[in-house]
Order: structure tokens, then C-alpha cells, then sequence
């Protein structure tokens, strides 16, 4: 059973940072791609970022390019979201996810296990 546990998360000010990671237990981390998914208050899931299995390809949603960086430590079973230049409308709870491939897309049925989720609140 594959668990992930987010953190990082928290209130910050518009034009801020925030690292959000996701730490992954179980083997075989290295295998699959991982993506960052948040919800906003009132609306639907939505993609935000995602890595493949060894780091050579990332993908990003439009409005976090420049902004946010996803970054994976295979050898610590983890997963970042560097968010800077934070604006209100990234106030959002945020799930990491494991994809079933090693090579993922923006479809969250692509990925097989979910996090917890982590809030993350921007004051303007």
C-alpha cells in the first residue's frame, strides 16, 4: 500500500513563496510519474504540475508556468511544489498523486493514489 503525506502548506501574502512536498511510502517511487492537483474553495479539482519517473519531462497547468516548479529526490521518496510569486488565486488545497505510468498526462484517472491534501491560503 502506497501512502502520501503532504506538507508545506500554509497562509502567506500575495507575492510570496510556499515549498509544498509530498512524501511517499512503499517501493518503487522511482517508477512513476508524480503530479500536483489542487482544489480551489467552490470549484472542481484541477491540474497544477507533474514529473516523470526520472525527472526528464514536466508539465505544467498555464497559469503556474514561470511560477511553480515540481522537482522529485527519488532517493527520499519525495516530491516538491515550489510555488513563488503567489497570488489569491492559488488559495487552493493541493494533492500529490502517483500515476499507474512512469509517464504521465494531466488526467487525474491516470493516477492511482492520492494524498491527503494540503491548504494553501494567499492573503491579498
Amino acid at each position: 500500500q502506497v501512502q502520501l503525506v503532504e506538507s508545506g502548506g500554509g497562509l502567506v501574502q500575495a507575492g510570496g513563496s510556499l515549498r509544498l512536498s509530498c512524501a511517499a511510502s512503499g517501493r518503487a517511487f522511482g517508477d512513476y510519474a508524480m503530479g500536483w492537483f489542487r482544489r480551489p474553495p467552490g470549484k472542481e479539482r484541477e491540474f497544477v504540475a507533474l514529473i516523470n519517473w526520472k525527472s526528464s519531462s514536466t508539465l505544467y497547468t498555464d497559469s503556474v508556468k514561470g511560477r511553480f516548479t515540481i522537482s522529485r529526490d527519488n532517493a527520499k521518496n519525495t516530491v516538491y511544489l515550489q510555488m513563488n510569486s503567489l497570488t489569491p488565486d492559488d488559495t487552493a488545497v493541493y494533492y500529490c498523486a502517483r500515476s499507474y505510468y512512469a509517464n504521465s498526462n494531466r488526467n487525474p484517472r491516470e493516477y492511482e493514489y492520492w494524498g491527503q491534501g494540503t491548504q494553501v491560503t494567499v492573503s491579498s
